[in-house]
């Protein structure tokens, strides 16, 4: 049996890859920074570790890995992606793969304006991008979205400005700060978060997914079929070429699909396309490990985000904090 770790399980991507691999027969070991990260409390063993930016990280990581014989690592939160691109010989060297993609890949994602420097560049279609600071905009330009260059998550510090006085009012909240941002044309229609397998240079597949947000987050989406996104999507990763899962967003105005961000990393959907018959996690493990290649029928059909409670016990979360580790839950509840 491989041993698979996966970080941020107190999240909805790190939840989403345990989910999909909780009915595998790979043995998982959980990972997160914060005590009550509920995916700790839903897996067999799991492990408090440092934030991404302690000087322990890396030091911790390895330790586990080596001591759990771990054959994959997920990382399921951005602030994990580029130390852990950046130390991939290091763990490779202990038996671990980690499933992240090359440095130039996750700073090009995680900057919007090189994102649509590199995209327009390859032919995608891209709404026009510019820096906030110094642009001027015309009525013509409204409505506009400002959002930070760099980073960024859900809808923190997203703006969606319809008019003048919008903008001035909004440039006077951020300050000194406009340096930050970039400006990114807005486009109506229906928004899309789709999912790829990257291996060995190659997409080996692709699932569309129509969202609907609430708070940043999807709440509701539907798998669909569509070879027009599909082939953007594929230009998209052919382009910038990620390693493992590679989630691409975009919104469709008059039939064409126009790309607007991209995370170089399973997504918070990624248990919902496993539902819908496209298991990133499962294929990429089988395929790293077992030497399967990636096969998958996708189900058009609608999911609904469902919230689910998980009992933990008290003398259970005592233990982790006193040791940083637990293992072999009694009462083990699945999400």
């Amino acid at each position: 049996m491989y041993n698979i770790a996966v970080t941020g399980v107190g999240g909805g991507v790190g939840q989403s890859i345990l989910k999909s691999l909780a009915e595998t027969d790979y043995n998982l070991i959980a990972l997160d920074s914060e005590l009550l990260g509920v995916g700790l409390y839903a897996s067999k063993t799991a492990y408090v570790i440092p934030y991404a930016n302690d000087n322990n990280y890396i030091v911790k990581l390895l330790e586990i890995c080596k001591k759990e014989k771990v054959a994959l690592l997920f990382p399921g939160l951005d602030a994990e992606l580029m130390i852990l691109a950046l130390n991939t010989v290091t763990f490779k060297a202990i038996g671990t793969t980690i499933v992240v993609s090359k440095p130039e890949v996750i700073i090009m994602a995680d900057d919007k304006l090189q994102t649509y420097e590199t995209l327009i560049t390859a032919g995608v279609n891209v709404p026009f991008t510019t820096l906030a600071k110094g642009f001027n905009p015309i009525e013509k330009d409204f409505p506009l979205i400002l959002k930070q260059k760099v980073g960024g998550a859900r809808s923190k510090n997203v703006f969606k400005i319809k008019n003048s006085l919008e903008w001035q009012d909004t440039l006077e909240k951020i300050g000194k700060f406009i340096s930050n941002y970039i400006v990114m044309e807005y486009i109506e229609g229906n928004e899309y978060t789709c999912g790829t397998i990257n291996l060995d240079g190659y997409c080996k597949g692709v699932i569309i997914m129509r969202r609907i947000l609430r708070d940043g987050d999807t709440h509701k989406c539907f798998s669909e079929k569509n070879e027009v996104i599909e082939k953007e999507v594929r230009l998209v990763v052919d382009t910038i070429k990620p390693f493992g899962a590679c989630n691409v967003q975009l919104r469709i105005k008059n039939s064409i699909p126009y790309v607007f961000e991209i995370n170089a990393r399973c997504s918070g959907t990624t248990a919902a396309r496993t539902l819908s018959g496209f298991n990133e996690p499962k294929m990429i493990a089988d395929y790293l490990l077992k030497d399967i290649e990636p096969k998958f029928k996708i189900k058009e059909h609608t999911i609904l985000r469902y919230w689910k409670e998980l009992v933990v016990e008290n003398d259970e979360i005592q233990k982790m904090n006193e040791n940083n580790f637990l293992s072999n839950l009694e009462k083990l509840v699945k999400l």
